[in-house]
């Protein structure tokens, strides 16, 4: 079973904002947010770099850890 990587769709919720407007933040599709958002795709770097700057978070606080 595939391991949740990002953290987006959780902190659009603890910051009381939907994805549609992060992606109209981002000038992306909805359909794509929505695929990061249940981890169905990922963002690359550059761009997850930029989420956290829209969303005001450590970078760090978009992923989870790969340790347990």
């Amino acid at each position: 079973m595939a391991k949740d990587i990002n953290r987006i769709k959780v902190v659009l919720v603890e910051q009381k904002r939907t994805g549609k407007w992060l992606a109209e933040q981002m000038g992306k599709d909805q359909a794509t947010v929505s695929k990061w958002c249940t981890n169905t795709s990922q963002p690359d770097l550059p761009t997850l770099t930029k989420v956290a700057e829209i969303l005001n978070v450590d970078i760090k606080e978009l992923l989870n850890s790969t340790k347990s």
